[in-house]
């Protein structure tokens, strides 16, 4: 009988242990399982943190909060099918500085700071852009989103999270965003001089120089090239063009719209072709797959265009092609300059920027100079320019002292001469003795 309470007592121990065990088993496979499921509703709304390297062309060292996501990737897809509705509300809950360090603007301070949005300065495939006057005395452009636009909430989000942890001199600066009201808003820094197409074909503005439009491709090249290499994972522009491409008050370029940016991953292939016909790559066209090289190819089209100050819809390519059998890809490439120059530029910089151009748009993706070898080809050709420059001024200094010295000599001479006949004068009045 003893025997048998004992058995008893231990069969009950060994039940009530194997009980607590499994209790605590679900306890901690519901905690997991609530943990995924806050990890995945967090990852759908932004990707893993990513530091900025500053080893980009004056790139910024400090480490960003937030980053683009992948857009062929499942969390992508899922956070599409939950809607930009979810992510606006979500981002209600923070600061409104906190979200990628960019400040949250009210519907009603900027309908206010547009004039109920009558001061339209431009129209993109985004939407319209209105100048805007903010209650800080700053101007401020104000990028609305077109309810019929191409463009939509997906290219809305990308842009805020990409320009959010984007900082480079060449590159727009956003100060803000809005979303209320169904709106969709994104503030910039107001650029003074319009966009690059507004001066290569706007007949009411000055035909840039040509040292200027070699300043411009210089300061577009290094835009590119942080975002290729400043960027950590690194970042594809997409939709490289004169329109996009906007001037400050120094006439400083800046690449501008960045809602069909995107960061650059090992799956690239994308189901439809976005981006503007004339600057699409041709090898992008026929395989899906936008790379960095697809940029290098578009800022090939826009070389050209800065030196030929034609519209790559309307033939650019099909003229430089022609041009290139005549000129053999190097020299010969003057005959294409842009009339409005009225021939006032360098040979040998229109040459070697053309050349550089031409190797940008070859077919054949790989044989495409990175654009870090642009950037440093671009300052090299201008280097060049400096160095004939400072030539030329020694050259003139020296040319100016000769002339100097000649005069200074003849004048001595011509002195001397004058003193010596002074001389046999006053020694022709003496009287005889």
């Amino acid at each position: 009988m003893k025997g048998v309470s004992w058995g008893i007592v231990i069969g009950a121990t060994i039940g009530l242990v194997v009980g607590v065990l499994l209790a605590v088993a679900a306890l901690l496979c519901i905690r997991l399982q609530k943990k995924r499921i806050r990890l995945r509703n967090s990852s759908s709304l932004r990707a893993a943190t990513v530091p900025m390297r500053a080893n980009g062309v004056e790139a910024c060292a400090e480490p960003s909060d937030a980053s683009t996501m992948d857009q062929d990737s499942p969390i992508h897809h899922e956070a599409e099918a939950r809607g930009l509705s979810f992510w606006v509300e979500e981002t209600k809950k923070r600061n409104p500085v906190s979200f990628s360090g960019i400040p949250k603007y009210l519907y009603k301070d900027l309908q206010k700071a547009t004039l109920n949005f009558t001061t339209l300065i431009g129209q993109g495939a985004f939407g319209p852009v209105y100048k805007a006057q903010m209650p800080t005395g700053e101007t401020v452009a104000v990028k609305v989103l077109s309810t019929n636009s191409k463009q939509g909430e997906k290219e809305f989000q990308s842009e805020v999270l990409l320009l959010g942890r984007l900082h480079h001199r060449n590159l727009v600066n956003l100060v803000g965003y809005c979303a209320e009201k169904g709106q969709y808003m994104l503030i910039y820094v107001y650029m003074t001089n319009g966009s690059l197409a507004s001066h290569l074909y706007g007949e009411k503005l000055q035909p840039l120089s040509w040292d200027l439009r070699v300043n411009i491709a210089l300061d577009v090249a290094r835009g590119l090239e942080y975002l290729h290499d400043g960027a950590v994972p690194p970042v594809v522009h997409r939709d490289v063009k004169s329109a996009n491409i906007l001037l400050d008050n120094s006439m400083t370029a800046r690449v501008a719209d960045f809602g069909l940016s995107r960061e650059e991953v090992v799956s690239r292939h994308v189901s439809n072709i976005r981006g503007t016909f004339g600057y699409l790559d041709p090898e992008y066209i026929s395989s899906r797959s936008y790379t960095k090289k697809s940029d290098v190819y578009s800022f090939g089209v826009l070389l050209f265009e800065l030196i030929a100050g034609r519209n790559p819809q309307q033939g650019l390519m099909e003229y430089v092609e022609l041009a290139a059998m005549d000129a053999g890809g190097r020299d010969g490439w003057e005959e294409i300059a842009d009339s409005r120059l009225d021939g006032l530029f360098d040979v040998r910089e229109l040459n070697d920027l053309a050349a550089l151009a031409y190797k940008c748009v070859s077919r054949v993706s790989r044989k495409r100079p990175s654009m870090r070898d642009i950037v440093q080809s671009i300052t090299k050709i201008m280097n060049a320019r400096h160095s004939r420059m400072r030539r030329s001024r020694r050259s003139m200094a020296a040319t100016v002292e000769n002339s100097v010295d000649i005069e200074t000599s003849e004048y001595q001479s011509s002195q001397s001469e004058h003193q010596r006949d002074e001389s046999i004068d006053s020694l022709s009045d003496l009287p005889d003795v």
